[in-house]
């Protein structure tokens, strides 16, 4: 019979190894179709940003990711789309180019990298209502 004190090291133990990943990208989720994406599609939701716990490590489509460049993570949107964020709230716009996935809240579209979401002014909430407009599709 395995004692309590047993079955608790065992839960910290893979607690602790399945922390342990090594370089591998962010995630490695497949994109969710995206029938009705074309050049000049539009979407409205919640922009957030990721910055510094990721600098350096691999996206999802294996690029490593640098927080000062203008990319950014988004559930579908084929690798290498161009997306043109619009910040609802004070009228600021980026273009981005579409590398890792993500977000993973349910209330959010896109994550932007630090660079575009100094540039959009998101910085003070860490959250903006944007319009996303689809430059042009990736590959």
């Amino acid at each position: 019979m395995i004692t309590r004190a047993l079955k608790t090291l065992l839960v910290v133990v893979v607690f602790f190894v399945s922390g342990c990943t090594g370089s591998y990208p962010r995630f490695k989720s497949t994109p969710l179709p995206v029938a009705s994406a074309v050049s000049g599609s539009e979407f409205a939701g919640v922009a957030s940003y990721y910055a510094e716990d990721f600098h350096g490590r691999k996206t999802a489509n294996g690029e490593v990711y640098d927080m000062n460049a203008m990319t950014a993570a988004h559930r579908s949107l084929p690798f290498n789309t161009l997306v043109r964020v619009i910040n609802q709230e004070n009228g600021k716009s980026v273009t981005v180019r579409i590398n890792d996935r993500g977000p993973f809240k349910d209330d959010r579209i896109i994550d932007l990298s630090l660079a575009a979401a100094e540039k959009l002014g998101i910085m003070i909430n860490g959250t903006a209502r944007v319009t996303l407009q689809v430059v042009k599709l990736g590959d």
